[in-house]
């Protein structure tokens, strides 16, 4: 056991293709005891590195998507008329694009023949399934779908439960880029961050921005700089950045070839002998184990301690 509960720790980087996924496929092929969850549930990739096996589906449902009944439909376009997000049709009788109509309800309020109705809308699944590495729970939103958010808090929910269930000590987090809602959702009662970046003036840009989001909801955070010596002075400028904002630098990992080709085959990069990140993610992995040791508190997303 790492140590007397639960924790959560998720990896977050500011923008997509810094690798956030690399490196938590790498700590699942490390860590004993723990629960994978996808919460980059608009464009997921976890799967693809860790190869899951569903034992469990289930559907995801929220919000609802307007229908015309059309054996009671008159045509009089009133659906038509104030919906504000030109999703209804006018033929033989109205129509209502699943695509376009947003749920409002609008169009069934106002309609004088009540010939709308208002579905529950399915827009997604998730899933538990069995890795080489140890459960994985994630999900897909289907394109185009909302409430992104939603289904983050759903899964996480899921895992926890999962955890509990199996005595697991560690829920490791592949959080989604960026700052937006599905981001903030996957923040709620994690007890650390590790925030993934690149020697670039974008990365250092957003960079900051993730920082800002940890330290508005008091989560403690830890950086590592992933292709660190493609850019040694920007990598220095961004340990400078972090010092003063006391923020610690986890780690920082050379660029290696080596990862790209154990992308290719589906492995985790530690999963190599030879690679030289591989060397590194695992000296990143080690001092991760002792910080998530250290953790006697636990930061709740509206601030408040909890032991």
């Amino acid at each position: 056991m790492m140590g007397d509960k639960m924790k959560e720790v998720i990896i977050l980087s500011g923008k997509g293709g810094t690798g956030k996924t690399s490196l938590i496929g790498s700590f699942a092929h490390l860590a004993d005891n723990k629960i994978l969850v996808d919460c980059d549930v608009d464009a997921s990739d976890l799967h693809l590195l860790l190869s899951p096996r569903p034992v469990e589906e289930h559907d995801f449902v929220s919000g609802v998507k307007a229908r015309v009944e059309t054996d009671r439909c008159s045509t009089c376009g009133m659906c038509a008329e104030v919906c504000q997000f030109d999703s209804v049709t006018m033929g033989d009788t109205a129509t209502i694009s699943e695509l376009a109509c947003e749920g409002c309800g609008v169009c069934a309020h106002f309609c004088p023949e009540q010939a709308i109705v208002l579905d529950k809308n399915h827009c997604g699944s998730w899933y538990i399934s069995d890795t080489d590495y140890g459960p994985l729970v994630h999900a897909e939103l289907f394109a185009g779908e909302e409430n992104s958010g939603k289904l983050v808090s759903h899964i996480k929910n899921q895992a926890k439960q999962l955890a509990q269930s199996n005595n697991t000590d560690l829920i490791l987090i592949d959080g989604s880029p960026g700052v937006g809602c599905p981001v903030i959702a996957s923040l709620s009662n994690v007890d650390l961050a590790v925030v993934i970046t690149e020697p670039t003036l974008s990365g250092k840009h957003d960079l900051e921005r993730i920082l800002d989001l940890t330290d508005h909801f008091k989560i403690p955070a830890l950086v590592c700089i992933n292709k660190w010596d493609i850019h040694p002075e920007m990598s220095t400028i961004i340990e400078t950045a972090c010092k003063k904002r006391k923020i610690e630098l986890l780690g920082k990992i050379p660029f290696d070839p080596a990862v790209i080709e154990c992308q290719i085959q589906g492995q985790p990069v530690t999963s190599s002998d030879t690679s030289l990140a591989a060397y590194s993610i695992r000296a990143v992995w080690e001092t991760l184990q002792k910080k998530i040791n250290q953790l006697d508190d636990r930061v709740s997303l509206d601030g408040s301690l909890s032991r």
